[in-house]
């Protein structure tokens, strides 16, 4: 399982990249795995939409589950990658990089301290897997 330690984690499998007050938002390596070959992404927020902890930020599908990607953080939708609508095999792919899905304008910053890291997250994601 790859879990880059620059990131934060949410208990839901989304990871957080903070660049100044942007976050980058995307699902865990973890995630993908589990739901197997993604063959559908819909991204359900737009540019300019307030959100917050727990709201839904996409849905996707693969060939064996449906799962919401939930935002960890609040604040504003300020980017949404339109390109995951035309390729969603690039979750599976590299769920890290282009496979981001949501940047948003944090408005609280200390929601930061509620994620895990990345060795939190990988004891997390092995509690789960027995």
């Amino acid at each position: 399982m790859n879990t880059p330690t620059n990131l934060k984690y949410s208990k839901t499998d989304e990871w957080v990249n903070v660049d100044g007050n942007i976050a980058t938002i995307g699902i865990s390596d973890y995630a993908q795995d589990q739901l197997s070959d993604i063959v559908f992404v819909e991204i359900v927020v737009a540019v300019g939409d307030t959100v917050k902890p727990g709201d839904t930020l996409a849905s996707l599908e693969s060939v064996k589950a449906a799962a919401d990607v939930n935002c960890p953080v609040s604040g504003k939708v300020v980017e949404i990658n339109e390109a995951l609508a035309q390729t969603p095999e690039v979750v599976n792919s590299d769920p890290y990089g282009k496979a981001w899905m949501v940047k948003v304008e944090l408005a609280n910053t200390s929601e930061l301290e509620t994620l895990m890291d990345a060795s939190s997250y990988e004891k997390y994601c092995a509690e789960r897997s027995h």
